[in-house]
Parts: C-alpha cells; sequence; structure tokens
C-alpha cells in the first residue's frame, strides 16, 4: 500500500494528530530568514551530497522510536546514563540534543545547560556545582557543555590559570572513573566542524533576527581564537580520553547526518531491550445524571485571532 493510499484509509482526527507531530519536526528545521537562506544557498551550490528531507525525517522517526524504547529500559531498570556534549560553538550540540530528548518523557530525561559559575560558586571545587545535575537511578541526562569549559573556553579566554588546567587535567580522568564506578553510564561527543562552516553558521546567525540570541560575544572570540581553540581541544583529547570514558567525535558539517550518525551511536551503546509493558486501555467516560456543565464567561477565554 502506498502512502497516499494509507493517508486516504486513515481516519481524519488520527491523520491530523500524525500531521501535527511531523509539523513540529518541521518547526525546529524552521528558522532561516530571507538573508540566512541566500547564504545557505549559496553554500550549497558548493558542497554535495546534502541528506534530502525525505531521507532523512524517517530516519529521524525510527531513531526516535529506539530512543524511547531505550528510557523505557533506562526507567525499568533503573540505569543511570550521562551524555555529554561538547564541541565548537555553532558545531550542532543544541540541535542534536533537541532530537534526542524531543519525543522522550521530560520527568526522566533532562537537559542540563548551566550558566557561567557565580561568585560563590567559583570558589566551589571546580566539579562541585556540576555534581547534584548527574542522573539518578532510571534517568537520562543530556549536559550540553559540561565541566570541559575548564578545558576549552576558561583556557582560552583566560579565565583559568595554566594552574587550574593543570589540575583540571589531573582530576578529570579520576573524576569520570568515579562517576562510572558509581554506575553511571557515561558518553562524552565532540561536534566537529570546519572554519568554513563555522563561519558560514555565524553569518546566518548575524543576519536572522530569530537566530541572533545564538550569538555571545565569546562566540565572536572564537571566531578570532580559532587555532587557540584548536590546541586546547588537541591538549583536551590527549589528557581526558581514557578507556573508561572515551571521547567519540561527530562529524558535524552536515547537520541532518550529524544528528542521525550521533542518536545511531548513543543508542550502540546502550544494551537496551524491550521491557514488559502494561497494556493500556482508556476507561469508560463516567456520566453523572445530575452534572450540568456550566457556561463559562466569555472574558475568561483568549481572543480567536487565528
Amino acid at each position: 500500500m502506498t502512502r497516499d493510499e494509507t493517508q486516504r484509509d486513515m481516519p481524519d482526527w488520527l491523520q491530523a494528530e500524525l500531521e501535527d507531530s511531523f509539523d513540529e519536526d518541521m518547526e525546529l528545521e524552521f528558522g532561516d530568514a530571507a538573508l540566512s537562506l541566500e547564504i545557505k544557498r549559496i553554500y550549497k551550490d558548493r558542497v554535495r551530497d546534502w541528506l534530502p528531507r525525505d531521507v532523512y525525517f524517517p530516519a529521524l522517526i525510527k531513531l526516535q522510536a529506539e530512543l524511547i524504547k531505550m528510557q523505557h529500559w533506562v526507567e525499568h531498570t533503573g540505569e543511570k546514563v550521562l551524555v555529554i556534549f561538547e564541541g565548537r560553538d555553532s558545531a550542532g550540540k543544541g540541535g542534536v540534543i533537541k532530537r534526542v530528548a524531543q519525543r522522550l518523557n521530560p520527568r526522566t530525561c533532562r537537559v542540563v545547560a548551566l550558566p557561567k559559575p557565580n561568585d560563590r560558586e567559583r570558589t566551589q571545587w571546580y566539579f562541585q556545582r556540576y555534581v547534584p545535575h548527574l542522573p539518578a537511578g532510571g534517568e537520562i541526562v543530556l549536559f550540553d557543555r559540561s565541566w570541559y569549559n575548564r578545558a576549552g573556553v576558561e583556557r582560552v579566554m583566560g579565565f583559568a590559570s595554566s594552574a587550574d588546567v593543570d589540575a583540571f587535567f589531573r582530576d578529570v580522568p579520576e573524576f569520570e572513573r568515579m562517576i562510572v564506578r558509581s554506575g553511571i553510564r557515561l558518553v562524552k561527543y565532540w561536534f566537529s566542524i570546519t572554519d568554513e562552516e563555522q563561519q558560514m553558521r555565524f553569518l546566518m546567525r548575524i543576519h536572522d533576527p530569530m537566530k541572533q540570541w545564538k550569538l555571545s560575544p565569546m562566540d565572536l572570540q572564537s571566531r578570532v581564537r580559532w587555532e587557540q581553540y584548536t590546541k586546547a581541544k588537541e591538549d583536551m583529547f590527549f589528557h581526558t580520553n581514557t578507556a573508561e570514558a572515551p571521547w567519540y567525535i561527530v562529524e558535524g558539517n552536515d547537520k541532518r547526518r550529524a544528528r542521525l550518525n550521533c542518536i545511531s551511536h548513543l543508542l550502540s551503546t546502550m544494551p537496551y531491550e524491550e521491557v514488559p509493558n502494561d497494556e493500556i486501555t482508556l476507561p469508560d467516560r463516567v456520566y453523572s445524571p445530575d452534572y450540568d456543565r456550566q457556561t463559562l464567561p466569555d472574558h475568561l477565554y483568549i481572543p480567536q485571532k487565528y
């Protein structure tokens, strides 16, 4: 049966619900103003083999269905999963995190994106403010940047001294071994893009009012200090790529492929399996002959503008 035939046989209400779900994916894809689209068009002419949308969306939905199975397994078994997303500014970390969390239960899948430390936190043990956000049993936690700020932006921008960075590199392997020994499954991703790709993405953000909020002074400085960030990344890999907590590099120039490849790899790191679920049945609505629904006054309703 073709997709058109399937849609013709589908009840209108069900088709509307499925289309609404699909629109949610489209909204995540949307956001390019006219000038950004022109920049994207020019750039696309120079790059071959972009993943087509009609290939990308079915693959994404299939992987997200597997993520739901994985979450059920995590909840059922009490597993603890921590995924760290690092990489250069505009490398696509946020886009992948959105697609991972999009269809999962937010009660047991949390995204952690900490702001810069406050005055009190700056006096604490460096890892202290991250510890409360580690997963408990049955939870998945996604870190949008992490303690590796010290190895990257803090080092390059001079917010951490050489002694601070040296101490960090000594401490991280043991800190992560402690995390793993506690029963947390730790997965670390680095999103890699080229110099040219980052420039194009920054231009799109500069000229798109809907994306300008993504640009900070630190992001702009990352263009000036590209080579310093490269050296910092290389040192970070050298000191913190351990057997217990290895790094995995995601090629990020093609955002769609990066999302699919990262989610697919994350699933491959988890020994999840189907878990028993109680059959869900919708109970009958209880009707009371004495119940009379009251008509509420018009001023309580929002205006019907659309």
